[in-house]
């Protein structure tokens, strides 16, 4: 079965998690600079067969969009462009940059692993495509 992959973008790093090949498990993949994110997926979906993008769409608290919106709206016609065959979801990314850091904490991570921008990025992908694949059983 193919992969789901997710894109939390950002202006500077972009968080991507996927699932396993039967769909059961979100788990963080990896964060790359946003500059690289096109070269990087070319690279992931030569090895691995991606049925599905999601893309992380940033509101405020009132559905409005945020600064980031914009951005990350160019972003999903750009992997129109590059990926026509993939199909691409935009989910509601609220909250989850707040629950990788809730999260981090529960994990027990120390202070400075916290402040990891990277890596916040990455557990916020993984908790937009988990909270996908729960939408969808």
């Amino acid at each position: 079965m193919p992969r789901i992959i997710s894109i939390d973008y950002g202006l500077k790093r972009t968080g991507i998690a996927v699932t396993d090949p039967l769909q059961i498990i979100a788990t963080g993949l990896t964060t790359v600079d946003s500059k690289l994110l096109m070269s990087f997926l070319k690279k992931y979906f030569a090895s691995e067969v991606v049925e599905l993008i999601i893309v992380g769409e940033p509101k405020n608290w009132d559905d409005t969009d945020t600064h980031a919106t914009p951005l990350v709206k160019k972003i999903v016609k750009d992997l129109q462009k590059q990926f026509p065959t993939i199909p691409i979801t935009m989910v509601d990314e609220r909250f989850t940059s707040k629950m990788a850091k809730d999260a981090m904490l529960e994990m027990g991570l120390k202070k400075k692993d916290r402040r990891n921008k990277k890596l916040v990025d990455e557990i916020a992908a993984t908790i937009m495509l988990q909270e996908y694949l729960r939408s969808i059983e």
